[in-house]
């Protein structure tokens, strides 16, 4: 071999040998050595994490109403009425889930359009507090006691229990109609026997230390009034139905 062909070769076997080295390491790595078996069988598989079970579903109070429902003018929902029910009901450790269905502005009509959906779930009772913008509308009550049927009527096809509380109308619209607006709640109290709240507002209403600057609408402190009144009404109700 001359000393030429040496030379030549030596620069191939390096160069071949530096490549061996760089390919594992182009390609991620130095393969891994598999994880050593325990003797006698086959590797472990890990664990799988233990998934906590959902908590089951609570039985359902529903508050269908309106801007007084939904907490108009209060910083959030969890301020109120319905909020403050949920709180009296957890104090009592009734177990139930008070579920707050007012839309502002809504009428005892769209009340009843989404009722359906309202009535999802296990829903023990129905609060209706619907009829404020009827009023203020100057709807007509028999149209209004129709539609109020209905709600109660649907809700007790699906097995909840009905709350109805009952509503004045503005005085400006004459005694006729809101001597006609405030019968309409209690004919149908009476002929649907169901359980009756006859004013949402009650002791709330013209009371301006216990309303926003609108007149309309309770703050914090009116809102609490409302609360400690639907309680004393929804609270036998779910009592018995625990029992």
């Amino acid at each position: 071999m001359t000393p030429v062909s040496f030379l030549t070769r030596r620069p191939l076997r390096a160069l071949a040998l530096g490549l061996s080295l760089l390919l594992p390491a182009a390609c991620g790595g130095p393969a891994e050595r598999p994880a050593p078996r325990p003797e006698g069988g086959s590797a472990a598989a890990p664990a799988p994490a233990a998934v906590p079970a959902p908590a089951p579903a609570r039985p359902r109070v529903v508050v269908l109403g309106d801007s007084l429902t939904a907490g108009y003018g209060l910083p959030s929902k969890d301020d109120a009425f319905p909020a403050l029910l949920q709180q009296k009901v957890d104090a009592e450790g009734l177990g139930y889930e008070v579920v707050n269905m007012g839309v502002s502005g809504d009428t005892s009509a769209g009340g009843l359009r989404r009722l359906d959906w309202a009535l999802e779930g296990d829903v023990r009772v129905l609060v209706v507090a619907l009829g404020a913008n009827d009023g203020l509308r100057g709807l007509g009550p028999d149209q209004m006691k129709a539609n109020l049927a209905q709600t109660i009527d649907r809700a007790r096809g699906r097995g909840a229990r009905v709350l109805l509380c009952g509503m004045e109308a503005p005085p400006n619209l004459g005694a006729d109609y809101t001597a006609q607006f405030r019968r309409a709640y209690q004919d149908l109290a009476r002929e649907k026997g169901v359980v009756f709240l006859p004013f949402l507002l009650d002791g709330v209403a013209g009371v301006a230390a216990l309303n926003q600057n609108d007149g309309i609408h309770p703050n914090h402190a009116g809102t609490a009034r409302v609360a400690d009144l639907v309680w004393t009404s929804l609270r036998p109700m779910l009592a018995a139905s625990s029992s």
